[in-house]
């Protein structure tokens, strides 16, 4: 049997959960963590059988030690991946960064750079690359099986209550503090879009805005939490109590809550103190409710790219068309539907789902690092790899504000050129 991957763990909420969770049995084991919440710090502590001497309230002081692992997960806050992913490079650690790299356009090229040089595996959590339905999707157009690729439609249908709880009241409505939208939910579509068309990417253009969460459509003698006597309390789709103790939210408790027991008084209780109470129309979230993104590639490809928050479901969907052919494809749905201009067949693949986070992607990207590490396979979305896709999504965003066209080759001269001087 392999050797087990001695890991530490920087940033220990959700996403750094959830990667130590979907590894194969054996593959890692769990020997520090960096986390300033006493609660999350603790809960690795006593999971995994810490010591105190491996547990740190901040990155900083573990990378201050000798390095005593082989692999660092970084799932830190969007503003908050850099410093300690250089510090790990400097350390000798393989790396696992969550996404995106980072917000500032300068930065990522800089990781870009740095992560060319390095010796380590270095990967960036695309998962949905690693989803056997984006496989699927991949052979079939590299196969040939529409033809020659001329143009995809894609929507990210983000759904109104993962709107609501991501980027209104949660932890990524607000650029200054995080990452435009574009960057924080959609990252992993533009680095899909990358690797299915198998291109680089030539032109971007861009228009959106935040229409609906905003003061100005407050219901008339709204208060500031849905629990304190809301007017609109029984027809507001956005009611965080009916939200949290009604939908699919209610899985997210465990995750969210910090909650010792999950029950509807509790979870009430905490829609009084924590963010996610907040009526929808007060709170101080700024990134847009809806976006389309035009891209042209360099094989000449084009896409239309819509992301939206007000949908029943959070889902993706795809239209592929080409020169022989066309597929519609479901993410959620993992559904392939193949539709054969020359047969005139229409075949339907229904792809085997997965119990793992991301359709199979969280478990899949787990075992393909730690393959990467041991020397028996190749890293899929490397920090080198991981650039464009990124600088797809800034550019994106510098059309929205600019309302111009944003020649991608000439963007990323620019950011170089910035990150010259910014990190001489």
């Amino acid at each position: 049997m392999a050797e087990k991957i001695k890991t530490v763990i920087i940033g220990a909420g959700a996403r750094g959960n959830v990667y130590v969770r979907q590894a194969r049995p054996g593959d890692l084991e769990i020997v520090g963590v960096a986390e300033p919440h006493e609660g999350r710090r603790n809960y690795i502590k006593e999971t995994y059988g810490l010591s105190d001497d491996v547990c740190f309230e901040s990155y900083e002081e573990l990378f201050e030690r000798d390095r005593f692992a082989d692999l660092a997960i970084i799932a830190t806050n969007d503003r908050m991946h850099v410093d300690p992913a250089e510090k790990a490079m400097k350390k000798g650690y393989h790396i696992l960064l969550e996404k995106p790299i980072s917000p500032v356009p300068e930065e990522v090229y800089r990781i870009g750079q740095l992560a060319e040089k390095y010796d380590k595996v270095f990967s960036i959590c695309h998962v949905l690359r690693y989803t056997s339905f984006v496989k699927t999707l991949k052979k079939l157009l590299d196969d040939g099986a529409i033809g020659d690729l001329v143009s995809i439609v894609h929507n990210e249908n983000v759904g109104y209550w993962h709107m609501a709880h991501s980027f209104v009241r949660g932890n990524w409505r607000n650029s200054d503090e995080t990452s435009p939208m574009i960057l924080a939910k959609c990252c992993h579509d533009m680095d899909l879009l990358l690797y299915l068309i198998g291109s680089d990417c030539k032109k971007v253009s861009s228009f959106g805005s935040l229409v609906h969460f905003k003061e100005e459509n407050k219901p008339e003698g709204a208060p500031k939490r849905c629990v304190e006597g809301c007017p609109v309390y029984d027809t507001c789709q956005f009611n965080a109590v009916k939200l949290y103790t009604q939908s699919q939210l209610r899985n997210w408790i465990p995750r969210i809550f910090n909650l010792d027991e999950v029950t509807d008084e509790n979870i009430i209780a905490a829609l009084y103190e924590n963010p996610y109470g907040r009526c929808v129309y007060q709170c101080d979230n700024n990134v847009v409710d809806h976006q389309v993104v035009n891209l042209e590639f360099k094989n000449n490809v084009t896409v239309a790219f819509t992301m939206c928050a007000f949908t029943k479901n959070n889902e993706r969907v795809f239209r592929f068309m080409g020169t022989r052919g066309e597929i519609e494809a479901y993410m959620e749905k993992n559904e392939i539907i193949l539709k054969d201009f020359v047969t005139g067949n229409i075949n339907k693949i229904e792809v085997s789902r997965s119990v793992s986070g991301h359709g199979g992607g969280d478990s899949s990207i787990m075992g393909t690092l730690v393959d990467a590490i041991r020397g028996k396979g190749e890293d899929k979305s490397s920090a080198v790899v991981s650039v464009q896709s990124h600088m797809m999504a800034f550019a994106a965003e510098k059309s929205r504000l600019e309302n111009r066209v944003i020649d991608l080759d000439e963007y990323v001269s620019q950011v170089a050129e910035k990150a010259k001087q910014a990190f001489k």
